[in-house]
């Protein structure tokens, strides 16, 4: 396999070929800080890369693998490769939180999601580029790079998750961790030819810290495949002493529910928009009509359909906007946009009342999936904005903007469901666009097992950007 197909070979593969002694964690860690020094200022998708550790961390591993016992067993991604999105805490590492103020801060602890990556094997190459506290689905945060899309260079990744959907799209590392509060794992993963799970409410832990949104914002994982995203929600899966939310193990794991497939036909609800926003443009469009034309030819049952979202967006966005209050930062340390954002910071009974509407909203929603398995919709209303394009815009119109842009992912949010974005198309300009398949709560197998079944006929991994010299 020459370095390139090595590099965009599917996490689990490289670590089939590592347990084989085709490659060593060595040679694969090398490999992507050699592209990520060579390729990577041209797209901004580490903040940090911490070479040394790699290297170290590799060397090890590399030794272990040699001189283990044949019959020995490994984790299952041990020596793979991989990063961490610079909202969660790598002991001894900086952690910005997209804020140049931070950018010299020094994590004291791992959060529970890169422990679980750890004792899973992975080697971390760095901490990949995020929006200021998450707060923006682009990831151009002030005092840093803009993070690009590999398809198209002119192009955001999306974000709040930009800098990990950039870096596996351009062959930096080939699976990694991200978070999703309003579509920022979704959102970059169709950005970018990806695959991107968000989680159902309670399924991944915030260990050690809290959650200071009402349970909107998950950790999750982006692949290339369906099987690997699976893989790394079993690693980071699991309740940690104390969370405010937990789900049971389930019965069997995702990678197996990736490639058993489904017991039975699904009943399939689609919808190429979301009310009360609207239709996603054309392109978005095209791409849930034929994925859901695909379902059915898969022997599903399919009709068009989608749930009332109406009266979401204020309580959301109360709930939503709580998040830059949260991170402590003072206001004249924020961008601008979120120093807007805190500027109409709202009170703790309006913080309140938000949550109970959008609870009693997300009941209705959730009602919807009492009469279909699964909903198929697009994951932003039109494909990925250009590089500063919102940026002459004032705070208050780039809020609409985003609103418009993202509506079909953040009522997810609300209700804790199960949501993987998928490939489906491009646009004339080489952009990927996207669907999402929503589930009923804790129900990923279900979503997973569609997902796979999806990709064993559009093998959309195959492709991937030119950004060789």
């Amino acid at each position: 396999m020459n370095p390139v197909d090595l590099a965009f070979a599917p996490a689990l593969e490289q670590a089939r070929l590592i347990r084989k002694k085709e490659v060593s964690p060595l040679e694969l860690v090398q490999l992507y800080l050699e592209r990520i020094e060579r390729l990577d200022s041209r797209i901004g998708s580490y903040f940090t890369v911490i070479a040394d550790l790699a290297l170290e961390d590799a060397k090890a591993k590399t030794k272990a693998l040699a001189e283990a016992d044949p019959e020995e067993k490994f984790p299952p991604f041990f020596g793979v490769p991989t990063a961490i999105k610079d909202l969660n805490a790598l002991a001894g590492v900086p952690c910005s939180y997209g804020n140049p103020m931070l950018k010299d801060q020094i994590a004291t602890h791992d959060a529970a999601v890169v422990s679980r990556m750890k004792q899973a094997g992975f080697i971390i190459l760095g901490k990949t580029a995020a929006s200021e506290v998450g707060s923006l689905p682009y990831t151009e945060p002030e005092g840093f790079p803009p993070t690009r899309n590999p398809w198209n260079l002119d192009y955001t990744p999306g974000g709040s998750s930009g800098g990990a959907a950039a870096a596996i799209a351009s062959g930096f590392c080939s699976i990694a961790q991200g978070s999703d509060g309003g579509g920022s794992i979704r959102g970059p993963a169709s950005c970018c030819n990806l695959v991107g799970i968000k989680p159902s409410r309670g399924r991944v832990s915030y260990a050690p810290v809290g959650d200071c949104q009402s349970g909107i914002a998950t950790n999750g994982p982006l692949a290339r495949t369906v099987t690997d995203a699976a893989a790394l929600l079993d690693v980071i899966a699991g309740y940690e002493t104390g969370d405010p939310y937990w789900l049971p193990t389930p019965s069997s794991l995702f990678i197996e529910t990736s490639q058993q497939g489904l017991a039975q036909p699904l009943k399939v609800a689609f919808s190429t928009g979301i009310h009360p926003i609207g239709e996603a443009d054309p392109v978005g469009q095209q791409a849930v009509l034929e994925t859901a034309t695909l379902i059915q030819e898969l022997g599903h049952t399919v009709e068009q359909a989608c749930p009332d979202c109406s009266d979401l967006i204020e309580p959301f966005s109360v709930v939503w906007r709580a998040g830059v209050a949260a991170s402590g930062i003072p206001a004249e340390a924020l961008g601008s946009f979120n120093r807007w954002l805190l500027s109409h910071n709202d009170s703790s009974g309006d913080y309140l009342r938000a949550v109970w509407a959008m609870q009693t909203i997300a009941r209705r929603i959730v009602a919807f999936f009492e009469n279909y398995d699964v909903l198929v919709l697009p994951v932003y209303l039109h494909p990925p904005i250009r590089i500063g394009e919102f940026a002459s815009l004032t705070p208050e119109e780039t809020l609409q903007r985003i609103i418009h842009w993202i509506a079909p992912c953040p009522p997810f949010n609300a209700t804790g469901q199960p949501a993987i974005a998928i490939p489906a198309t491009f646009t004339p300009e080489g952009l990927p666009v996207g669907v999402q398949i929503v589930g009923r709560p804790a129900a990923e197998a279900t979503i997973i097992a569609l997902a796979a079944q999806i990709e064993s006929v559009n093998q959309w991994s195959e492709k991937r950007p030119v950004l060789e010299d």
